[in-house]
Protein backbone atom coordinates (compact mmCIF):
# COMPACT_ATOMS: atom_id res chain seq x y z
CA UNK A 1 0.00 0.00 0.00
CA UNK A 2 1.27 3.49 -0.76
CA UNK A 3 1.59 6.16 1.91
CA UNK A 4 -1.33 8.05 0.37
CA UNK A 5 -3.54 4.95 0.34
CA UNK A 6 -2.80 4.42 4.04
CA UNK A 7 -3.53 8.09 4.76
CA UNK A 8 -6.85 7.81 2.92
CA UNK A 9 -7.74 4.80 5.09
CA UNK A 10 -6.90 6.78 8.24
CA UNK A 11 -9.07 9.69 7.05
CA UNK A 12 -11.93 7.29 6.32
CA UNK A 13 -11.59 5.65 9.73
CA UNK A 14 -11.67 9.01 11.54
CA UNK A 15 -14.51 10.40 9.39
CA UNK A 16 -16.81 7.75 10.87
CA UNK A 17 -16.88 9.93 14.01
CA UNK A 18 -18.28 13.45 14.29
CA UNK A 19 -17.48 13.99 17.94
CA UNK A 20 -13.86 14.63 18.92
CA UNK A 21 -14.30 12.62 22.11
CA UNK A 22 -14.93 9.58 19.87
CA UNK A 23 -11.85 10.45 17.80
CA UNK A 24 -9.78 10.69 20.99
CA UNK A 25 -11.13 7.27 21.99
CA UNK A 26 -10.00 5.92 18.59
CA UNK A 27 -6.54 7.44 19.13
CA UNK A 28 -6.35 5.79 22.56
CA UNK A 29 -7.38 2.44 21.02
CA UNK A 30 -4.68 2.82 18.36
CA UNK A 31 -2.14 3.57 21.07
CA UNK A 32 -3.23 0.55 23.09
CA UNK A 33 -2.84 -1.67 20.01
CA UNK A 34 0.74 -0.48 19.40
CA UNK A 35 3.15 -3.24 20.42
CA UNK A 36 5.25 -2.16 23.42
CA UNK A 37 8.71 -0.91 22.53
CA UNK A 38 11.51 -3.13 23.79
CA UNK A 39 13.16 -1.53 26.84
CA UNK A 40 16.54 -1.59 25.06
CA UNK A 41 15.17 1.06 22.65
CA UNK A 42 13.89 3.37 25.39
CA UNK A 43 17.14 5.30 25.36
CA UNK A 44 18.02 8.96 25.52
CA UNK A 45 19.00 8.89 21.83
CA UNK A 46 15.54 7.59 20.83
CA UNK A 47 13.69 10.16 22.94
CA UNK A 48 11.96 12.82 20.82
CA UNK A 49 12.89 16.37 21.81
CA UNK A 50 10.02 18.85 21.97
CA UNK A 51 7.35 16.51 23.27
CA UNK A 52 5.52 17.22 26.51
CA UNK A 53 5.33 13.50 27.28
CA UNK A 54 8.08 10.99 26.77
CA UNK A 55 8.12 9.59 23.23
CA UNK A 56 10.63 7.09 21.90
CA UNK A 57 11.11 6.34 18.23
CA UNK A 58 13.25 3.52 16.88
CA UNK A 59 14.01 3.14 13.18
CA UNK A 60 15.53 0.10 11.51
CA UNK A 61 16.50 -0.30 7.87
CA UNK A 62 15.67 -3.59 6.22
CA UNK A 63 15.45 -4.52 2.53
CA UNK A 64 15.49 -0.87 1.45
CA UNK A 65 12.66 0.16 3.78
CA UNK A 66 12.50 1.87 7.15
CA UNK A 67 10.64 0.07 9.92
CA UNK A 68 9.56 2.32 12.76
CA UNK A 69 8.69 1.32 16.31
CA UNK A 70 7.64 3.72 19.01
CA UNK A 71 6.12 4.25 22.40
CA UNK A 72 4.95 6.97 24.73
CA UNK A 73 4.00 7.28 28.37
CA UNK A 74 0.83 9.21 27.43
CA UNK A 75 -2.13 7.35 25.89
CA UNK A 76 -3.24 9.94 23.33
CA UNK A 77 0.36 10.61 22.27
CA UNK A 78 0.92 6.87 21.92
CA UNK A 79 -2.06 6.87 19.54
CA UNK A 80 -0.46 9.63 17.49
CA UNK A 81 2.81 7.64 17.40
CA UNK A 82 0.81 4.60 16.25
CA UNK A 83 -0.81 6.63 13.45
CA UNK A 84 2.51 7.99 12.20
CA UNK A 85 4.08 4.54 12.30
CA UNK A 86 1.16 2.97 10.42
CA UNK A 87 1.46 5.62 7.69
CA UNK A 88 5.26 5.84 7.29
CA UNK A 89 6.71 2.50 8.39
CA UNK A 90 7.73 -0.08 5.80
CA UNK A 91 8.42 2.49 3.08
CA UNK A 92 11.64 3.56 1.41
CA UNK A 93 13.49 6.63 2.70
CA UNK A 94 12.60 8.49 -0.51
CA UNK A 95 8.88 7.67 -0.21
CA UNK A 96 8.92 9.00 3.36
CA UNK A 97 10.71 12.18 2.31
CA UNK A 98 8.32 12.72 -0.60
CA UNK A 99 5.20 12.12 1.51
CA UNK A 100 2.77 14.95 2.12
CA UNK A 101 1.18 14.00 5.43
CA UNK A 102 -2.20 15.50 4.60
CA UNK A 103 -4.09 13.13 6.90
CA UNK A 104 -3.02 15.20 9.95
CA UNK A 105 -4.95 18.20 8.61
CA UNK A 106 -7.85 16.20 7.14
CA UNK A 107 -8.74 14.41 10.38
CA UNK A 108 -8.41 17.69 12.32
CA UNK A 109 -5.66 16.35 14.52
CA UNK A 110 -3.53 19.49 14.69
CA UNK A 111 -6.41 21.80 15.60
CA UNK A 112 -7.63 19.46 18.37
CA UNK A 113 -4.28 19.02 20.08
CA UNK A 114 -2.90 21.29 22.76
CA UNK A 115 -0.04 23.51 21.52
CA UNK A 116 2.52 21.32 23.32
CA UNK A 117 1.11 18.11 21.82
CA UNK A 118 0.99 19.78 18.42
CA UNK A 119 4.68 20.70 18.80
CA UNK A 120 5.35 17.09 19.75
CA UNK A 121 3.58 15.86 16.62
CA UNK A 122 5.78 18.14 14.49
CA UNK A 123 8.87 16.87 16.36
CA UNK A 124 7.88 13.23 15.70
CA UNK A 125 7.38 13.85 11.97
CA UNK A 126 10.68 15.75 11.85
CA UNK A 127 12.51 12.85 13.55
CA UNK A 128 11.02 10.35 11.10
CA UNK A 129 12.22 12.55 8.24
CA UNK A 130 15.70 12.74 9.79
CA UNK A 131 15.86 8.94 9.91
CA UNK A 132 14.79 8.85 6.24
CA UNK A 133 17.50 11.39 5.30
CA UNK A 134 20.13 9.37 7.16
CA UNK A 135 19.14 6.04 5.60
CA UNK A 136 18.89 7.58 2.12
CA UNK A 137 22.43 8.92 2.54
CA UNK A 138 23.60 5.42 3.50
CA UNK A 139 21.96 4.04 0.36
CA UNK A 140 23.96 6.46 -1.76
CA UNK A 141 27.32 5.55 -0.20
Amino acid sequence: MTINEIQDNVIEEFSAFDDWMDKYALLIDLGNSLPPLDEKYKTESNLIEGCQSRVWLQADYKDGKILFQGDSDAVIVKGIVSLLISVLSDHTPQEILDADLYFIEKIGLKEHLSPTRSNGLVAMVKQMHLYAVAYRAKEME
